[in-house]
């Protein structure tokens, strides 16, 4: 699945990657992209 409402597709993934320029930069579980420092800040809005 692709989607563009990053807290919901981690929410209901199972496995997820995090894509910059084509390139994975970062892949865990919904649950642990969802806790990622990282994530929250860039994607999430935290």
């Amino acid at each position: 699945m692709i989607e563009q409402n990053a807290n919901m597709a981690l929410r209901i993934a199972n496995k997820a990657y995090v894509l910059e320029t084509g390139k994975i930069v970062l892949n865990g579980s919904g649950e642990e992209l969802l806790k990622n420092e990282e994530i929250k800040k860039a994607y999430l809005g935290k």
